[in-house]
């Protein structure tokens, strides 16, 4: 059983070493461009309203001109082709975007990025509610050990103050956003949800824009902003939508854990923002615990699929 099972080239027995390289390049490429992004909301110091406007239009913008660059003339025929599940997997992703900055503001990255990991069982614990997808007695354990180790990252912040309880309710939400737009678009997978990122940065900028007391940004926070909104999130989610066509779902998680480790990390080293030992502790919980169950579902489907 695998957290999270799209349909595409990769199910094929006769997968080819080029296909399996071109999914790892293209998740890799994601998820270490999507890495910085913690730390990038850190170093801006305008408020989240006026980061989130400008975060969703040139995210917008970043997206929109990729497309039209690689369709051309048929790039409307793309924007229209994503359908009334499209503007679902928008706002879905929208309301994501909306939470994981507000939580980056309120509690610590590690709290955030760990919470935030918990992805892939809230996406089994969706796709079982709407889906009627089968969920393994093993999937059901590693979703009873994660909610432990997001217990312990929640205890440090009520009770000693490692981070902040309404960022970490944010983080979470965050986390189920991003489950029911994994959801909704293995749904949605005969066609590319790309265009959909670009309509969901329009839709949380006009959010951002009613309530940002200003748009007008410090010269410093220019640079920081055209990082995030033009390279950091379009390349790495358009990246990381594209890699599953290419790379079997167990591996796709394997890598996306990645940025759980790394971005705290590069927080730390360049802010000196230590996690804490709780969000340290329940944040080992929950990788430990992604880590162990897709290693199994990876050596589970390449033996379905190797020769007798």
């Amino acid at each position: 059983m695998t957290l999270f099972r799209i349909k595409g080239p990769t199910n094929s027995p006769g997968l080819s070493l080029s296909h399996r390289t071109k999914g790892l390049l293209i998740t890799l490429c994601g998820v270490l461009a999507i890495t910085p992004d913690g730390l990038l909301l850190r170093l801006v110091s305008a408020d989240d309203w006026t980061i989130l406007f400008w975060r969703g239009v040139l995210t917008a913008v970043a997206i929109t001109v990729v497309l039209a660059l690689v369709y051309k003339r048929h790039l409307p025929q793309h924007f229209v082709a994503i359908g009334i599940n499209g503007l679902w997997l928008a706002v879905l992703f929208a309301a994501g975007a909306v939470c994981f900055v507000m939580a980056v503001s309120l509690t610590k990255v590690a709290n955030v990025l760990f919470i935030v990991s918990s992805t892939p069982v809230w996406a089994a614990i969706i796709a079982k509610m709407f889906l009627g997808e089968s969920v393994s007695v093993r999937t059901w354990l590693a979703i009873v050990i994660t909610m432990i180790g997001l217990t312990v990252i929640a205890y440090g912040s009520i009770d000693h103050r490692t981070g902040s309880i309404l960022g970490d309710t944010m983080a979470l939400l965050a986390a189920l956003s991003t489950a029911a737009t994994l959801t909704l678009a293995r749904r949605s997978r005969a066609h590319s949800m790309v265009p959909a990122m670009a309509v969901a940065g329009i839709m949380y900028a006009g959010v951002a824009l009613a309530w940002s007391p200003t748009l007008i940004v410090d010269t410093d926070d220019i640079v920081w902003l055209a990082l995030m909104g033009l390279v950091s999130v379009p390349l790495g989610f358009s990246l990381l939508t594209l890699g599953p066509r290419y790379l079997p779902a167990p591996e796709v998680s394997l890598l996306l854990v990645l940025e759980a480790v790394l971005g705290p990390l590069l927080v730390w080293f360049i802010l000196n923002e230590h996690p804490g030992p709780y969000a340290i502790c329940g944040g080992a919980i929950v990788l430990t615990t992604l880590l162990i169950l897709n290693v199994s579902s990876l050596r589970e489907s390449r033996q379905a699929f190797s020769p007798n």
